[in-house]
């Protein structure tokens, strides 16, 4: 409609044009030549006016051209201000911005609300073209990496080796576990990607997922199932023997009441007591792995961290002083605390600190140190780190598993009854260690805000 309105206007002007010609070339051939003289100045009034039209028109295309061109739709074109002639065109164009601008605030409005869901995933993401320059990056991908930033994804390559060779390895639709080492702590990640052509451009889409504690879980499930079964399998068996050895105990000790054959039932005697023994110490192993595999709840209670470290301290003060071994206790700020259940948590610390002493037996300076500080998460961290042996980085990940130990007369259940119990409490326990140059323990605890009862 609007343009059949400029139609009409540009229409009219041609024929009056034609017809104002017309008329002049009528007068000169008749010899009116005054005529003539009024049909050409009237004609070239009309030509002026018809360029003056057309170049406005023209100019206010070029203006709207130039404004889509640079994507600028907050110009408003005046309807009223100007010739009637160009009303029609500006009030189109108006209505254009106007679409233009609804549709630029929809997709804001999408992109800021994508952007919200995306920052509230504990999935780190991050795409990347061809060239590696990153497009765009989420605030959990760089938490999980502890990256303050990210501008091509060859800058992991000097930071995290064999998360970058595992990016640039990633088939689209298979997932993979990356194993890798952050700061003090050892991760697990996976790591999914998937690619995807953006106007012609060719992206990939990096998806990370922290799955340790996902893994410990699963784990600890499996290794409690097969302690309870283990339980349930090696009292059924040692409850008898222990009975039988008791009741044959008795039979010999009437025996020799009634002066039977002495050498034979002081043999069959000494068997029967080692029988006994034996049975009675699998029990006992068996009561305690069950005690492991079912460990209660914690009682939280609000604890202050300072009194704790010394508390443990002072109950093994004794034991480590005769080995020579110096203490260093330090918590930043000296009022920390924790919500936690102090039992357990003693517990932990104890196993710790006997693990450390013991490493600490070859040093020639032993020094153990209890710290404590609150990280920039608001994480309350405890860390028993001592300069003793270190542990070889063959096993350093097996360390948490039930049953396994590298000490001849070790049990193998501190470590892993000490990660249940930080799992009970919602954290988790982290190794850092160099043979040779000692180890440290991290008990990690959340912030309050993050428990969850």
């Amino acid at each position: 409609m609007i343009y059949n309105s400029l139609d009409t206007r540009l229409l009219g002007r041609l024929v009056l044009l034609v017809t104002v010609l017309g008329g002049g070339g009528y007068a000169t051939q008749h010899h009116a030549y005054g005529l003539a003289l009024g049909a050409l100045v009237l004609l070239l009034l009309l030509i002026v006016d018809l360029a003056r039209y057309l170049a406005r028109g023209q100019q206010a295309l070029t203006d709207f051209t130039l404004a889509l061109k640079y994507r600028d739709f907050s110009r408003q074109y005046p309807a009223q201000s100007v010739p009637a002639s160009l009303r029609p065109l500006h009030e189109a164009f108006n209505q254009v911005n106007a679409t233009f601008r609804e549709l630029r605030a929809e997709q804001e409005g999408q992109f800021q609300y994508l952007q919200t869901i995306l920052a509230l995933l504990d999935t780190g993401i991050v795409s990347y073209d061809a060239a590696g320059t990153v497009a765009w990056v989420n605030e959990a991908f760089k938490q999980t990496l502890h990256l303050p930033y990210l501008k091509n994804i060859r800058a992991l390559q000097s930071r995290q080796p064999v998360l970058y060779e595992a990016i640039c390895q990633a088939v689209p639709g298979q997932p993979a576990v990356v194993k890798l080492t952050v700061g003090l702590q050892a991760v697990q990640l996976l790591v999914s990607a998937t690619q995807f052509k953006l106007r012609g451009e060719a992206f990939t889409l990096l998806a990370f997922k922290n799955v340790s504690q996902a893994l410990a879980d699963t784990e600890t499930a499996a290794w409690q199932q097969l302690l309870r079964v283990m339980t349930h399998e090696i009292m059924n068996s040692v409850a008898p023997i222990a009975s039988l050895a008791d009741s044959l105990g008795r039979h010999v000790q009437r025996a020799q009441q009634q002066e039977a054959s002495s050498e034979l039932l002081d043999d069959v005697g000494t068997g029967i007591r080692i029988i006994q023994q034996r049975s009675e110490g699998l029990l006992r192993f068996a009561q305690v792995y069950r005690d492991f595999s079912t460990l209660a709840a914690p009682q939280r209670t609000t604890l202050y961290v300072q009194e704790v470290l010394q508390a443990t301290r002072q109950l093994l003060a004794e034991q480590l002083a005769a080995q020579g071994i110096e203490i260093i206790l330090s918590v930043r700020p000296a009022h920390l605390t924790l919500h936690a259940d102090g039992h357990l948590l003693e517990q932990v610390l104890i196993n710790l600190v006997l693990n450390a002493a013991q490493a600490l037996t070859q040093s020639p300076t032993p020094r153990l140190s209890l710290l404590a500080w609150l990280d920039e998460q608001e994480r309350v961290i405890i860390e028993v780190k001592d300069n003793g042996s270190g542990i070889d980085a063959d096993v350093l990940d097996s360390i948490f598993i039930p049953f396994f130990t590298t000490y001849p007369n070790g049990s193998g259940i501190g470590l892993s009854l000490a990660k249940q119990i930080m799992q009970l409490h919602q954290g988790n326990i982290q190794v850092h260690s160099v043979a040779g140059a000692g180890s440290a323990f991290q008990l990690c605890f959340p912030a309050e805000r993050q428990l969850t009862f």
